[in-house]
């Protein structure tokens, strides 16, 4: 008799939409839709494994929802599942937790459970005793990442221990796993002395956050009024059909487009390709991405000098902290070029 595996994936690999669907709840199809596809060929391969359903949910309800994961795990059993596979995620925040958080509650519920993500997704440390695999950071990476999920899924069910070889992720993140520890202290006496020993200059914490590194602020100018301002975004702000072809994620490039002559940014000629938040908001009114409209009107009012002729923009969504960091100085050393004294960075 064959085993039984369910996979859980997001709204947009399920097909059902984008973020406009983010907030849908937890509802599943039998077989293998999407990625499901190339996960069940991958699993026949290795064994009798059956893909016989596929759970999805909304990244927004995923993540956020208390009972999201008990939801879905009641879906997934069910379904009958003997195994269960989050995923991948690759570099997307909601879904790298919601695929955690599942892969999780299934390994606690004694399922053989597999989550794919890349190292540096914000729910890796959320995997419990799921093994967490290397999936990359992007789709490009589907093919190779569901093999390697197939591969350590099956390993789980029989009985082995996955490594490397099937991508596992060692330590589940540079944080290691959250794991659940009973304490005598309250969680309000524990967070009362850890706030008093930083106040004392102290690095107490419980969970070690990332070290995405620190600029220090510049000083402020000394009169706004004698400034040339800047603004900038990266809200991923581009004109209409988006010419330059800007990433809407893991962004490897940043453009600049002139504002000199521009009262306002119409709707229907900007848009804002940014694929980590619903876009229609900032598409009916660009100004909440690029506010020009406020801009001009301190220009006029004199409460600054003059607004610099051209905005720069990328996509800040999973991208690199090393493009970033690469970025931030391409920006710096061209505003600094054109004399700008101040610039405003808007932010999604």
């Amino acid at each position: 008799m064959s085993t039984k595996v369910v996979h859980y994936i997001n709204q947009f690999f399920a097909g059902i939409g984008g973020e406009d669907q983010a907030t849908v709840g937890p509802d599943s199809k039998p077989g293998a839709i999407g990625p499901g596809r190339k996960l069940a060929a991958a699993l026949k391969a290795l064994g009798d494994y059956e893909l016989v359903a596929t759970v999805f949910c909304g990244d927004d309800y995923a993540a956020s929802e208390a009972n999201a994961a008990d939801e879905i795990l009641t879906m997934i059993k069910h379904a009958g599942a003997g195994i269960v596979i989050a995923g991948p995620a690759f570099g997307s925040g909601r879904y790298g937790i919601a695929c955690a958080r599942v892969a999780a509650a299934a390994a606690a519920a004694g399922l053989p459970a597999v989550a794919g993500m890349d190292p540096a997704n914000p729910g890796l440390p959320e995997v419990g005793a799921a093994a967490a695999i290397d999936s990359g950071d992007a789709a490009r990476q589907m093919g190779t990442a569901l093999d390697k999920m197939a591969a350590a899924a099956v390993m789980l069910a029989t009985g082995g221990t996955p490594g490397p070889a099937e991508g596992v992720i060692s330590g589940a993140g540079a944080g290691g796993a959250r794991t659940n520890a009973v304490v005598e202290a309250r969680a309000a006496e524990r967070a009362v002395t850890l706030a008093l020993a930083r106040l004392g200059g102290g690095t107490a914490t419980e969970i070690s956050p990332p070290d995405f590194g620190a600029v220090p602020p510049a000083s402020p100018i000394a009169d706004p009024r004698q400034a040339l301002v800047a603004i900038l975004t990266e809200g991923a702000l581009v004109p209409f059909g988006n010419p330059d072809r800007l990433e809407s994620a893991r962004a490897k490039h940043w453009f600049r487009y002139p504002l000199d002559g521009r009262e306002s940014l119409p709707a229907g000629e900007w848009q804002s390709v940014h694929g980590g938040f619903s876009t229609v908001i900032a598409n009916a009114d660009p100004h909440r991405m690029l506010p020009l409209d406020i801009a001009r009107e301190l220009e006029k009012a004199g409460a600054i000098r003059k607004l610099h002729t051209e905005y720069l923009t990328t996509a800040g969504n999973g991208t690199a902290v090393a493009d970033a960091t690469h970025f931030g100085i391409e920006w710096a050393a061209e505003l600094r070029r054109a004399g700008v004294q101040a610039a405003i960075l808007t932010s999604t």
